[in-house]
């Protein structure tokens, strides 16, 4: 990582004239209930005095609850147009006094805004494309780890220990999961923002709240958009999209932060708009119900506990991924998608894949390939029924089809970037030597020519099924793949 030094003061980028257009008294869009889209890169960044910005955030919050008790039906987009003019005319008096330049009114309008409607000091750092992760050590220090492995330390995101607690427990409130919060009597927080982003926050247990936010920079992305970021190629896309439409169950698995989400939501682009599908998730991190192209989503999260236990002994409350599985599939589903599998619901997940229909999609993570199948196995261990090594073999074998392996080359520590593709293709053929699942390399990195991501080794057994929707075979005997060129590394394959 190559750190770059703190900020001298908390900033924030000014947002675009079109946002100022809407503070200084024009309309919003009809149905416009969240905050104004940021538009373009603005340039220097302004210094925001946040102790002016809560003055006014609060006075302003006065006069909203005041206003709702008047017009209790006011729709959404009224309001924060209300609240809007009152910001502009608060900031314009502060600005007066302080004879500040149009560029700080126009940020200072937007950090009231962000602390009554978004996510306050945070806001700027979630408005970042380039932020993959930002990264909070207590209140006063903040970094931002950017995509292509840049880490740079950036103003703080609360003045204290209890500020920023309470600004995670507003996250957690504005993000729909009103029974998860966080405090000394309930140490750990784990939701999805509004926009998506994945937040896990610890406190109590350290010396320090500790608080990650793992942005999804490729939320949208479809399979071509893939072969454009290099993650595949086309002949993997061609691959991938025939394995998804012929309905085959496929695991993605893969390192933490290698891209198992992106590649799920992009083969999950395959389906069919009106098909009819669960998610299952902790967290929701595909946004299917919500994308625009899916019609026919049945969305499930999990629940946590409210920190008591009922009479059973079990955390009273709490609805895991397992609780979800059993009720969803009476939900006349066509397929099921599992966020990521990591715990005991991964018994009935295969379960599902042994006696349901096909086309069924996961993740799990796993370091290497090879060890996917004992890290399956680890799960089965750790359901209650402490179940054995041999079934969990045998219903991998038995359920999956293929298994999906995507990798990451980080080479950020020597002046490069971090590189993330998928690097293998496993089909699986029954059971193997040791009553292990046995699997064919349909793709593998072509290391022999310098390249670690997936080329074409062989035919699937199950090619015919992928020539009956529209897979051209003659792609698989192309040894280099479709790629221009090996992977540019700083460091280069050894052959």
């Amino acid at each position: 990582m190559h750190a770059r030094p703190l900020h001298p003061d908390p900033t924030v980028t000014p947002p675009s004239q079109g946002w100022a257009r809407h503070v200084s008294g024009a309309p919003l869009p009809a149905g416009a209930a969240s905050s104004p889209q940021v538009l373009g890169t603005a340039a220097p960044q302004i210094t925001v005095d946040y102790r002016v910005a809560r003055e006014i955030a609060s006075q302003v919050a006065k006069q909203r609850e005041e206003l709702l008790k008047t017009q209790p039906d006011m729709d959404r987009a009224s309001e924060e147009q209300r609240c809007l003019n009152w910001i502009a005319e608060a900031v314009a008096l502060w600005s007066d006094s302080q004879a500040m330049t149009p560029q700080e009114d126009e940020a200072l309008r937007r950090a009231v805004y962000d602390l009554l409607f978004r996510a306050g000091r945070l806001q700027p750092y979630l408005d970042d494309e380039r932020v993959e992760d930002i990264i909070i050590q207590g209140p006063h220090e903040v970094w931002l780890d950017y995509g292509e492995g840049e880490r740079r330390r950036v103003g703080p995101v609360a003045d204290s220990e209890e500020e920023l607690l309470e600004l995670l427990r507003e996250l957690a409130r504005g993000s729909g999961h009103s029974e998860r919060t966080i405090s000394t009597a309930s140490p750990t927080l784990a939701l999805s923002l509004q926009d998506g982003s994945r937040l896990q926050a610890i406190t109590g247990l350290g010396p320090m709240t500790y608080a990650v936010i793992r942005r999804h920079r490729v939320s949208h992305a479809d399979l071509d958009d893939l072969v454009r970021l290099g993650t595949i190629d086309l002949i993997l896309r061609e691959f991938l999209g025939a394995c998804v439409r012929a309905e085959k169950n496929i695991m993605i698995a893969g390192k933490q932060k290698a891209g198992k989400t992106t590649l799920l939501r992009a083969m999950l682009k395959e389906f069919d708009p009106e098909c009819r599908f669960a998610t299952i998730q902790t967290e929701d991190e595909l946004f299917c119900h919500a994308n625009g192209y899916h019609r026919q989503v049945v969305s499930l999260v999990g629940r946590e506990s409210n920190g008591e236990k009922d009479v059973t002994g079990r955390s009273a409350g709490e609805v895991t991924l397992l609780d979800l599985m059993h009720p969803a599939l009476r939900m006349s589903l066509e397929r099921i998608v599992v966020g990521e599998v990591r715990g005991p619901e991964v018994v009935a997940m295969m379960q599902a894949l042994t006696n349901g229909a096909g086309g069924n999609l996961c993740t799990i993570h796993a370091r290497r390939p090879d060890i996917i199948f004992d890290r399956i196995a680890e799960l089965y261990a750790l359901a209650q029924e402490n179940l054995s090594e041999q079934l969990a073999y045998r219903q991998t074998a038995n359920g999956l089809d293929f298994i999906v392996y995507v990798d990451m080359t980080d080479e950020t520590q020597i002046g490069g970037r971090r590189h993330r593709y998928v690097s293998h293709v496993l089909e699986l053929t029954g059971i193997g030597e040791n009553g292990r699942p046995a699997t064919n390399e349909i793709f593998s990195p072509g290391r022999e020519f310098g390249e670690l991501r997936a080329v074409p080794r062989m035919d699937p057994g199950c090619i015919d099924d992928l020539r009956r929707v529209g897979f051209d075979s003659s792609l698989l005997q192309q040894p280099y793949g479709a790629w221009q060129a090996p992977l540019p590394l700083k460091v280069e394959v050894s052959r």
